[in-house]
């Protein structure tokens, strides 16, 4: 672990000239580790392996091979913006994978909320290989690990799926950020060039929208998270909200009620708004939102989402409740 401890006189990044020095100094150090050959990336959009990516094409270019599996569990338009960002505007060597169908077909009928992550995890690992086994001389897979990773877990962040490669598959690390926490990230990504959207994305999931959408995953309700989830992030975005409240999202469970629409008896299920505030996560206090922005999120969704009649907002702290409602 002495490798992997931060050095007692590194000073913090908080500002956009300690930004570019780090810059600096990471993008030798990346040429050097590295020299001509390839790197490998599992670019999932979040802020983390965002800034990587944007590291790693400042410092080695094409030879860095970035792969996004769009696995269906992504808020809306986030596969487009990953697509948009890297590719076109950044000119990075990006490998695309629609692997929405074989998700979610793996998720049919899956309820158990460890389960579903233990499948959404397995199948992205072999996603992953699949698109690796294609590559000639891949000699590093770099990774996303910030410090709180190393002093939680370890010095292998598992959700970035290192540790569940094939043995033959054995890259040596790149990890530029391991010493780094959460708020250096996202300076450091602001003096990349990164869109805010991405460097202050709130905190999301390893499974995405698939612990949003309680119990089995269906097609249909995961749309409806989807998309109640856009309406809420939107308004927020619009009323002042966003980066004031440090995290917010719908949630669908899997039972449906009565209500009316369009002056007919409806049989639709519920969206649950959940809105905290926190410093770290071990306890959270409930956002007090304006009860007309809730109403008129209320009306936006009925409206607009199919399969909806209910808004309701959940007004539990942690404790007793949890963040996430799985």
């Amino acid at each position: 672990m002495e490798n992997n401890k931060r050095p007692e006189n590194m000073e913090r990044i908080t500002t956009p000239e300690l930004a570019e020095a780090f810059i600096a100094e990471q993008t030798k150090a990346l040429q050097a580790q590295i020299g001509d050959k390839k790197v490998l990336l599992a670019l999932s959009g979040g802020v983390d392996s965002s800034v990587v990516a944007a590291l790693l094409i400042k410092a080695v270019g094409k030879q860095l091979v970035c792969v996004h599996v769009n696995h269906g569990l992504l808020r809306k338009g986030e596969p487009e913006q990953v697509v948009r960002v890297f590719r076109d505007e950044m000119d990075a060597n990006l490998i695309y994978v629609d692997a929405v169908d074989r998700f979610l077909d793996k998720l049919a009928g899956v309820a158990e909320p460890e389960q579903k992550r233990k499948v959404i995890g397995a199948e992205f690992i072999r996603v992953f290989e699949e698109e690796a086994r294609k590559l000639e001389g891949i000699e590093f897979l770099a990774q996303g690990t910030i410090y709180p990773d190393i002093l939680e877990s370890g010095p292998v962040k598992a959700h970035h799926n290192v540790g569940g490669l094939p043995e033959d598959m054995q890259f040596e690390l790149v990890e530029p950020l391991k010493f780094l926490f959460k708020d250096e990230v996202r300076v450091v990504g602001k003096a990349l060039g990164l869109p805010d959207g991405m460097v202050f994305r709130q905190p999301f999931p390893g499974p995405g929208l698939g612990v949003r959408c309680l119990g089995a995953i269906t097609r249909d309700r995961l749309e409806a998270v989807r998309e109640s989830d856009a309406i809420l992030r939107e308004e927020f975005a619009n009323n002042g909200l966003e980066g004031k409240v440090w995290q917010y999202f719908t949630v669908v469970p899997d039972f449906k009620s009565t209500g009316v629409k369009d002056g007919k008896r409806s049989f639709d299920w519920p969206v649950i708004i959940r809105a905290v505030n926190t410093r770290d996560a071990m306890t959270a206090t409930v956002e007090d939102v304006p009860f007309a922005l809730l109403q008129k999120i209320t009306a936006r969704i009925t409206a607009e989402v199919a399969g909806v009649n209910r808004v309701l907002y959940d007004l539990t702290p942690k404790p007793t409740g949890t963040i996430e409602w799985e």
